[in-house]
């Protein structure tokens, strides 16, 4: 059987070396070369969806590739796709790469400039580690086999606008339809969410900050598990010390979520951080929350551009939700969508702050009762977003239908 070798080169020349001497390799099998950190995350997901027999047995992972730095992209490969060997190829093959390369999780690395021998032989070996795996799967041994949770960033085009309300609820949907989900605080400095739901707490994300190689058991001790199941991974109490989560730890504790929970929350706040940049980054989807007013939708339009100038994400690949909403606004949801470029949420949050005034008060939003019109429209995003089976949530929140325009009815959609 032919190995399949999937190429992650960004630099035009380095592509066309690396295919043609993969190419000469006995019984390989090269597939078009993928030409960032992105694509290649994306091509994988793609290919594990449909089988992990689907994925290819090895990737070679250029040291130039980005923007995602080489070895933070074999770390996300290796948590994501297990039955994937990662080669790295890179001009420095110094003992301290070496061990470096393999603590994130590497199957091998090729020195630069590239030797025939030398590549066939990491080949081949990382090729039969890949197979051997496999057939382990298809034993049935107890290795987790998916290509990863999904991950949701929820950002504030300004503050109050309702992110972590948003986030929050999203969670706890994403929860109760039997999920196994986890809520990040990624607001370092000002993250409310332990205030929501009246959490006295020890450790935060902070203590995962400085942690290279973030374990099972490590991630567990710095979870606190809420009376609702959900997994909760808090800001620090002190805000300053926010700053010890960086772009790169925020990566690696994004990525060591992902690959033990089904669905990842992160509430991102309002103001972009190195942490929070990264996790809109990594998200498969990023929601912009915004409220139908002039100085909040400019709020949007403003973050829009700035990830798009700093290549953290497109307009297009981003969603923005439209918080306290009413059909009496002048800015409804289409105006917004022209103004921001980006996809608008069908599912629209009504305004009755009246709703939330209690469970806010007393930090027990996720007491929020079932008939609330907020709380269905948030449940109801949750199943836009894929987060919830919808037949399951709907028995744990009622009707979920939004009165407001833009609000979904899970009636209708299981009707229609």
């Amino acid at each position: 059987m032919p190995t399949r070798i999937l190429p992650a080169v960004g630099d035009a020349d380095a592509v066309r070396s690396v295919t043609t001497l993969l190419s000469q390799l006995p019984d390989a099998e090269p597939v078009a070369p993928v030409v960032d950190s992105t694509q290649l995350i994306d091509t994988l997901a793609r290919l594990a969806a449909e089988s992990v027999d689907e994925l290819p047995e090895v990737v070679v992972v250029h040291e130039r590739i980005g923007p995602v730095p080489a070895l933070e992209l074999i770390r996300e490969v290796a948590l994501r796709f297990p039955a994937v060997g990662v080669i790295l190829v890179t001009s420095d093959a110094s003992p301290g790469l070496f061990q470096a390369a393999m603590d994130y999780g590497a199957r091998g690395l090729v020195a630069l400039p590239l030797s025939y021998e030398e590549l066939a032989s990491r080949v081949q070996a990382v090729a039969q580690w890949s197979v051997g795996v496999r057939r382990h799967l298809g034993a049935g041994g107890d290795v987790f086999t998916g290509v990863g949770g999904s991950v949701v960033t929820v950002s504030g085009a300004k503050g109050g606008a309702g992110a972590t309300l948003t986030a929050i609820q999203l969670a706890l949907a994403a929860q109760a339809s039997g999920r196994s989900t986890a809520l990040v605080d990624m607001d370092l400095q000002t993250g409310d969410v332990a205030s929501y739901l009246d959490v006295q707490f020890r450790r935060s994300v902070v203590d995962l900050a400085a942690i290279t190689d973030i374990s099972p058991r490590v991630l567990a001790d710095a979870v606190f598990r809420h009376d609702t199941g959900l997994a909760l991974l808090l800001a620090p109490a002190e805000g300053e010390r926010g700053e010890d989560v960086t772009d790169r730890a925020a990566r690696q504790i994004v990525s060591a979520l992902r690959s033990r929970y089904e669905v990842v929350v992160i509430d991102c706040g309002a103001q972009l951080s190195g942490a929070g940049a990264a996790a809109v980054e990594m998200a498969d989807r990023a929601l912009l929350v915004t409220t139908p007013d002039v100085v909040a939708v400019r709020g949007a339009k403003r973050a829009v551009r700035m990830w798009d100038r700093l290549q953290i994400r497109k307009a297009e690949e981003t969603t923005v939700v439209v918080n306290r909403h009413s059909r009496g606004t002048e800015i409804q949801p289409p105006l917004i969508q022209r103004i921001t470029g980006t996809a608008v949420a069908a599912t629209a949050i009504p305004a009755n702050f009246k709703e939330l005034q209690s469970v806010v008060d007393a930090g027990r939003i996720h007491e929020l009762e079932n008939k609330s019109a907020v709380k269905q429209a948030l449940w109801g995003l949750a199943a836009e977003l894929g987060l919830v089976k919808v037949s399951d949530a709907a028995q744990k929140a009622g009707r979920f239908r939004g009165g407001d325009r833009g609000s979904v009815s899970f009636r209708r959609r299981r009707e229609g």
